[in-house]
């Protein structure tokens, strides 16, 4: 069985930048935000979120290296990938960023001809 070599990608627009490297992403601040703000995640608990990002492509989405916004993809790389977890902090919204966190994921090479 072959397993999927996820490319790791990084980009920048002054002052924010997108990353998928695990290693950058805030976990306690996108516990906060999921647990207390969401509707969809609220009180999740942290250990299950780890394992939920343990387990997917994930889009952190900073300004100046603060985490300020997050997705992730639940993908089989092969048919099908699901958008889940997606949010920027109030404070960062109207600037643009979600439509340019979409357009990184959209473009993202483990993710081009999906059925889904």
């Amino acid at each position: 069985m072959n397993s999927t070599k996820i490319k790791t990608i990084e980009v920048y627009k002054n002052d924010y930048s997108i990353s998928t490297d695990k290693d950058k992403l805030d976990i306690l601040s996108i516990h906060k935000f999921l647990a207390n703000e969401t509707d969809w995640a609220n009180g999740i608990p942290i250990n299950t979120l780890k394992t939920s990002i343990e387990n997917s492509l994930n889009f952190g989405l900073y300004y100046q290296n603060k985490q300020i916004g997050f997705a992730r993809i639940i993908s089989d790389y092969s048919t099908i990938a699901y958008l889940g977890d997606v949010y920027i902090l109030k404070e960062y919204r109207g600037k643009g960023l979600s439509k340019w966190l979409m357009n990184e994921i959209m473009k993202h090479p483990n993710l081009q001809g999906l059925r889904r």
